[in-house]
């Protein structure tokens, strides 16, 4: 399975923008910058590309995880924090921060944390991000 996103580019590092698109169709165009990835303007950037892919990757594992373990979860929202910060001439993504609420009926607070562990290590996405992962799982 292959997955595709086109970045496009016009300009400068600081003042050049342009668009980022993906394969589905989820983003057309949407506009990034200097001032989306560094600033507040309205758009998107590579670390919240990442953040959504880590967190989106995380829910579908630990969903998975917990159907094996004969567990259907009511709820999971899992936000990733991804921060980025200066490493001589560029920048580093330093780690992945992801905060998880789940609604799990009938599951023990050591069969969820084991399975939410196991969901966090053992994704394709947590295996790419070679920075820090921190998991801050939590019944809810």
């Amino acid at each position: 399975m292959i997955r595709k996103a086109v970045a496009a580019w016009r300009g400068n590092g600081r003042s050049g923008a342009r668009d980022i698109s993906t394969d589905s169709g989820v983003l057309e165009k949407a506009p990034y910058s200097f001032r989306t990835r560094f600033e507040s303007e309205r758009g998107t950037n590579p670390e919240e590309l990442v953040a959504a892919a880590h967190a989106g990757c995380f829910t579908m594992a630990l969903a998975s995880r917990l159907q094996t373990a004969g567990v259907t979860a009511t709820e999971l929202t899992a936000e990733a924090a991804v921060t980025l910060e200066p490493e001589g001439q560029g920048f580093r993504i330093s780690r992945s921060a992801l905060t998880l609420r789940a609604k799990v009926p009938a599951v023990s607070e050591a069969m969820f944390a084991e399975l939410a562990r196991d969901a966090e290590r053992n994704r394709p996405v947590s295996k790419l991000i070679k920075a820090e992962i921190a998991l801050d799982a939590k019944l809810i």
